[in-house]
């Protein structure tokens, strides 16, 4: 094991689909884990999913999917739920570990899994606390972030694209993966962990206090549009129709903004005229709007080039709206050692984004991802010491393909 692999020895199963159980398996695969995905034979529901190449070859599904080896069986039949209960079974200290969303299935259960190896570890993605299915977009939706999203005159709800609950869902499976792996090091035992997608999203807004106001305060936050809730940040246009990000959430961001907008004095009139200290950021808050028309002004006479250069010798952070587009096209991931070129077959070549935290320095790359049922032959050899002749005989009889 090295600094750039922490994970080296651990061997996961992933039978999975979507967003939440791949990222889990693809973030345990860049930190050095042997990740097996386990798909039913031609592919799981996803594995076509947009964005697509002009050949219809899912972009998102090999994204995702990179640095695991593929194996496709027949999940229906009996003897190839055999088979996959023998690969999450297999011998070996790092072994014995599932990762999956495809829940309800008995054959699948820790139960079934922990009579075949006693300190199995399944790591089991839900939809709903109570088994029933839900996705992001359904989970966001009950939550109440679209009533709080979009303009502040809108009357409806807005849905946000990125679906940030699978994010956050995959990334704690695989943090629950490396807990219950280190707790069985320990113990010996093993550990059926279950992580509903819907309590992800729960627990984030309880933290971040979204939740926690309204048992306190007796009411929900309402929507501020563009603007950062609780401190001042909001979206300014420049003359030539750029659009900057401005946040000043210090005391010494506020005063470098209202300097280079030369609106110092009429900052100071407001602040004696309502009796306040722009200082503190409750007060920038309150008073948002009264502020944001003082430096709109500023920003609508000058170019977005201008502004750039003011505000660069500032300590105010800011940033300029950008599309997908414009950062490909900015050449910034070339020069991001996080990004390698990769060859994906099917796909073509890319810069790919290696794991983001960097060990002694290093990102830490994986192999493309396969094409469903690709390693089949090769991870029975490997795993269960399957013979030649017998896998030939399993794909025969329609149990494996390759």
């Amino acid at each position: 094991m090295t600094a750039h692999t922490p994970l080296a020895g651990l061997r996961i199963v992933e039978v999975s689909s979507f967003v939440a159980s791949p990222l889990c398996g693809l973030t345990l695969s860049q930190l050095g884990a042997e990740v097996i995905r386990v798909d039913p034979i031609g592919g799981a529901a996803c594995y076509k999913r947009w964005p697509v190449t002009n050949d219809g070859e899912s972009i998102y599904w090999t994204g995702l999917n990179r640095g695991k080896r593929s194996v496709a069986v027949d999940m229906r039949s009996p003897e190839g739920q055999q088979l996959v209960q023998q690969l999450v079974a297999a011998p070996g200290a790092g072994g014995g570990i599932l990762v999956t969303n495809a829940g309800g299935r008995d054959w699948l259960s820790y139960d079934a899994l922990s009579a075949l190896r006693s300190d199995v570890i399944t790591v089991e993605v839900l939809g709903r606390r109570d088994g029933s299915p839900a996705v992001d977009y359904t989970v966001n939706a009950g939550l109440g972030f679209p009533s709080i999203t979009g303009p502040t005159d809108h009357a409806g709800v807005v849905n946000h694209v990125l679906p940030a609950w699978d994010v956050a869902c995959g990334l704690y499976a695989a943090l629950a993966v490396t807990a219950a792996s280190r707790h069985r090091d320990a113990t010996g035992e093993g550990t059926h962990v279950t992580l509903p997608l819907e309590d992800v999203a729960l627990a984030t807004a309880g933290t971040l206090g979204y939740l926690t106001e309204v048992q306190i305060n007796g009411a929900g936050r309402q929507a501020t549009g563009n603007s950062v809730y609780g401190t001042y940040g909001t979206d300014f246009t420049t003359s030539d129709g750029a659009r900057f990000m401005i946040v000043a959430l210090t005391r010494r961001h506020f005063r470098d903004l209202v300097a280079v907008t030369e609106t110092t004095a009429a900052i100071e009139a407001l602040e004696h005229a309502l009796g306040v200290d722009f200082g503190l950021e409750a007060n920038r808050f309150t008073h948002r709007d009264v502020l944001t028309a003082l430096f709109a002004r500023w920003f609508s006479d000058h170019t977005s080039t201008e502004v750039a250069k003011a505000l660069a010798d500032t300590s105010v952070l800011v940033e300029r709206y950008r599309t997908f587009q414009d950062v490909v096209e900015s050449g910034e991931l070339e020069q991001n050692p996080m990004f390698t070129t990769m060859d994906q077959p099917r796909i073509g070549t890319y810069l790919a984004a290696g794991h983001p935290a960097a060990f002694d320095g290093h990102h830490a790359t994986v192999a493309p991802a396969s094409a469903v049922g690709e390693d089949t032959a090769e991870v029975l050899k490997d795993w269960l010491g399957t013979s030649q002749s017998d896998i030939a005989a399993l794909h025969e009889r329609g149990v494996v393909a390759r």
